[in-house]
């Protein structure tokens, strides 16, 4: 068994791995002698909730190690781009860094599961499932062999809408002939046509300038992303689909983990929810923050959006993606019982 499987699992008395009694990863970052400072890649700003988070858990780890081990943010893409850190992570290079959930899909595409429209019907059902490392210890694992990736946790990342620069969008009708962008994934470009519109893939920084020329309509994206990216004063027109609610995960080198000693992984592990409630509280904060600036720049919200019409356009896509393997099925179903037992308000 790997260790990482162990502390996902909480099972630190797990004690049948062969390491290295002193731990040590490879980070560096000008710390104290003798202390390991992990690198933590973020493509968003020092103004971010999981920005925040990341120092936190720099603090938590130096204080619940006797100082052997913290970890330093390198926000703004200073580490490169989403690939180029995912690629070091790999390495050992990089040990720490928060992605998007579909960047996951194409490492293991049963991540999908928590990418498709209309999956959680609120942000408490989302965090049970995140949280639940026993049951998703296996997908959290499953890019250890190949990549050497390990997910430590997901985290909210804001419900997605649509915005665009013609009007708003009460049904899926509103969205015919627009060109709207979507992330670079097969799922997300099958769920935006699905809805009625042209998908336009592409990367989030060339978005502003495309609404700006017309090239693209409109995108589709949380208050806190648009209004960041500054897309509120290009596309103003902002209307509560709720189509996604995607997670955002926390990925460290394996390499790195295993180099620690059981204490020390121990150690991090308990910190870990910790550093999520952070993130999650900090991001509905966040997420007001955006509208409020929004609002006074002149952007438009519209809550009068007919949802089950647009859940009815996406629900062949949810049913046939599901169906794919056992798998995924049994995540499907580990979403609805939470569901259940955190119902929308």
């Amino acid at each position: 068994m790997k260790l990482s499987k162990v502390i996902l699992t909480g099972a630190v008395g797990l004690m049948s791995l062969s390491l290295a009694a002193c731990g040590g990863g490879d980070g560096d970052g000008g710390g104290n002698a003798g202390q390991t400072v992990f690198k933590l890649a973020f493509n968003q700003t020092e103004e971010h909730p999981q920005y925040a988070a990341g120092v936190a858990l720099g603090e938590k780890l130096e204080e619940a190690t006797d100082g052997r081990y913290s970890v330093k943010v390198y926000p703004n893409e200073q580490l490169g781009s989403q690939a180029d850190v995912l690629q070091n992570v790999s390495d050992g290079t990089v040990e720490l860094t928060w992605t998007g959930a579909p960047t996951l899909e194409s490492y293991n595409p049963d991540f999908v599961v928590f990418n498709l429209p209309y999956m959680f019907d609120s942000t408490e059902a989302q965090n049970a499932v995140l949280s639940n490392t026993d049951a998703l210890q296996d997908l959290y694992t499953s890019m250890e062999e190949s990549k050497s990736f390990t997910v430590l946790t997901g985290v909210n990342a804001g419900t997605r809408n649509i915005y665009n620069s013609k009007h708003p969008i009460t049904t899926p009708a509103d969205l015919q002939g627009l060109k709207i962008r979507v992330q670079q994934s097969d799922s997300q470009v099958q769920m935006i046509e699905d809805m009625g519109a042209i998908s336009s893939p592409m990367s989030n920084g060339d978005v502003y300038s495309a609404l700006q020329t017309g090239v693209l309509d409109g995108a589709e994206n949380n208050e806190v992303t648009w209004d960041a990216l500054k897309q509120s004063e290009v596309a103003k027109y902002y209307s509560y689909t709720r189509h996604l609610m995607l997670p955002d995960y926390l990925i460290m080198s394996t390499k790195a983990l295993d180099k620690m000693s059981e204490e020390d992984q121990a150690a991090l592990l308990e910190i870990i929810p910790e550093v999520q409630q952070i993130a999650n509280d900090g991001f509905a904060d966040f997420t007001q923050k955006s509208i409020d600036h929004a609002t006074e720049i002149g952007a438009e919200f519209n809550d009068d959006v007919d949802i089950d019409a647009f859940k009815a356009t996406v629900q062949p896509l949810v049913e046939a993606t599901v169906a794919e393997s056992e798998t995924r099925q049994e995540l499907y179903q580990l979403v609805q019982d939470a569901n259940a037992a955190n119902p929308a308000k």
